[in-house]
């Protein structure tokens, strides 16, 4: 009690017995029953099961109620978990899919003997993007790990699209056809081989985005909706904006010759 506490006895540097009560005042307060330090500093955790396997959404949901929190001067807020190694993950991903532009962009340069085809070619990932977000919205899928997975894998699979088109290109400018013309033809003569190649890929990824993985956490509808959706879009629109891209290129490229 707070009696029995007061007439507890303490020994001073001096060997003398006094009663607590004779030096300090004793109130009636509250505290941690325990204290945990981290990194020297004392912390207090938090923590909880998701029921949902929308992480993102449960994590912002989270955060929105932390930064609501009137802070006294000295206490941070961190996170960690599954949401940290989500963070942590999506950075990563983030320079991976930079790395993969470099490497493919520079695997091409040397393939192709120059800079402006493979220029042209990267002129089919933006639209990767457009259509792997319009997938998701359309399934009602987050951007999730998954989905970041699977744009990291159409940075290899849709230019091969734009390779077999400029590709053939090249070879019917080199046979004497102007740009335009050899754009026509490769046009006419790749079409069928890029769509069938498109639609396989999106055959083989559609028991996947229907959800028929059978539980498995490594891949996820994510990741077969990202695919189908960006393939899809780069497939149509590398049929009509790589060609222009390349014209334009070409022509630039003649301009800056005959200048010379």
């Amino acid at each position: 009690s707070k009696k029995d506490l007061e007439n507890k006895k303490i020994t001073t540097p001096t060997r003398q017995q006094v009663r607590i009560g004779d030096v300090v005042k004793v109130k009636d307060g509250t505290t941690a029953n325990t204290v945990t330090k981290r990194d020297g500093k004392i912390y207090a955790e938090v923590s909880g099961d998701m029921t949902t396997d929308d992480v993102s959404s449960v994590t912002q949901d989270v955060q929105k109620k932390v930064d609501k929190l009137d802070l006294k001067s000295g206490v941070t807020i961190d996170t960690g978990g599954v949401s940290a190694d989500i963070e942590e993950s999506f950075t990563q991903l983030g320079l991976a899919m930079l790395a993969a532009i470099a490497i493919v962009y520079l695997v091409l340069v040397i393939t192709f003997g120059g800079g402006l085809a493979p220029f042209a070619i990267l002129f089919s990932l933006p639209f990767t993007i457009i259509g792997a977000l319009v997938g998701l919205f359309v399934a009602k899928e987050t951007i999730s790990l998954n989905a970041m997975i699977g744009l990291l894998m159409l940075i290899g699979i849709v230019v091969t699209n734009a390779i077999v088109l400029i590709d053939r290109v090249i070879h019917k400018e080199k046979e004497g056809l102007s740009t335009r013309e050899a754009l026509l033809e490769a046009g006419t003569t790749r079409l069928r081989p890029i769509l069938m190649t498109a639609l396989a890929t999106i055959g083989a990824l559609l028991p996947l985005a229907l959800g028929f993985e059978g539980g498995s956490q490594i891949v996820s509808k994510g990741l077969g909706v990202t695919v189908i959706g960006g393939l899809t879009s780069s497939t149509l629109l590398t049929l009509v904006i790589v060609p222009i891209v390349y014209e334009i290129l070409s022509k630039f490229r003649r301009k800056k010759k005959y200048a010379e």
